[in-house]
């Protein structure tokens, strides 16, 4: 039996706290986004809950990407409640739901990390351990949980571009500076931060809340429509012969292990031609 890799505190019923812990560095797997979308189906149905602060209880990383090593399901899946790829359904939900969600970044959230965070309400960071990048684009790969729609409403066009086509790490202050955060604070201030916020949004009016983010989300959401070709894209991309050289050479280099490879990855990549001769 697995184990279990969200741990889910509800002892505040109109605030709960998601807590990832999955050695040895958070990665993304079908275990993974079969617990988050419980998880999202328990916070779509529940009448109290407000608001939903998502952390890792691994300093160095949130949430790393998804594992490569990992198996595509083969089976059919049956049909997700926005009719998106499974995925996409659960970020689409996550930034559309009847809660608010905060992301209180620790460590390094990168790919289907950054995607996750892209979809949540609001983005707070720790100035000396949070890190974010897109690192698809490094591996030959598009990246396939709609971050290019989600980009720009916060950074831009221009800016977007650069972190979806440079791959490269960006740490928490320049994160803030470009939009791709709400705030980055000092480590010590960031449980503060975020408790005193997220414990203010769960005494006000849940209808209120729902409301006043259902409208927010009519300017600043992408469309289905938009988001589901990403999906194909990265399966797509994936199957390049390009992208599975670049992925052998980084899985040699370390890619989904706890190695100085995941810990500067953005830096890393940026060398992947010379590695693998390309």
């Amino acid at each position: 039996m697995a184990e279990q890799q969200l741990m889910i505190d509800r002892s505040d019923p109109r605030r709960w706290q998601v807590t990832f812990d999955h050695p040895p560095l958070n990665l993304i797997d079908p275990g993974t986004i079969g617990e988050i979308a419980a998880l999202v189906e328990s916070l779509e149905n529940d009448p109290e809950v407000r608001v939903v602060v998502f952390q890792s209880a691994d300093p160095d990383f949130f949430l790393a990407h998804y594992d490569t090593g990992a198996p595509r399901a083969q089976t059919p899946t049956p049909p997700s409640p926005t009719g998106l790829p499974t995925w996409l359904d659960i970020l689409a939900r996550i930034s559309e739901g009847p809660f608010v969600s905060l992301a209180k970044i620790r460590g390094r959230a990168r790919g289907a990390g950054s995607e996750f965070v892209l979809a949540c309400d609001m983005r707070f960071a720790s100035l000396e351990r949070a890190v974010l990048s897109q690192p698809e684009a490094a591996l030959g790969l598009v990246a396939g949980g709609g971050p290019m729609h989600r980009l720009p409403y916060l950074t831009g066009r221009g800016r977007a571009l650069e972190i979806m086509l440079t791959g490269q790490d960006y740490d928490a202050e320049l994160a803030e500076r470009y939009g791709y955060v709400n705030r980055a604070v000092p480590d010590a201030d960031l449980d503060d931060l975020v408790d005193d916020m997220a414990r203010r949004i769960a005494s006000f009016d849940k209808a209120t809340l729902i409301e006043v983010k259902g409208y927010v989300g009519e300017v600043s959401q992408p469309a289905h429509a938009l988001l589901s070709p990403t999906s194909h894209a990265f399966w797509a991309s994936a199957a390049r012969p390009a992208a599975r050289q670049r992925l052998a050479t980084a899985v040699e280099m370390g890619l989904g292990k706890r190695s100085d490879l995941e810990l500067h990855l953005g830096d890393r990549l940026g060398g992947l031609d010379r590695e693998a001769h390309l």
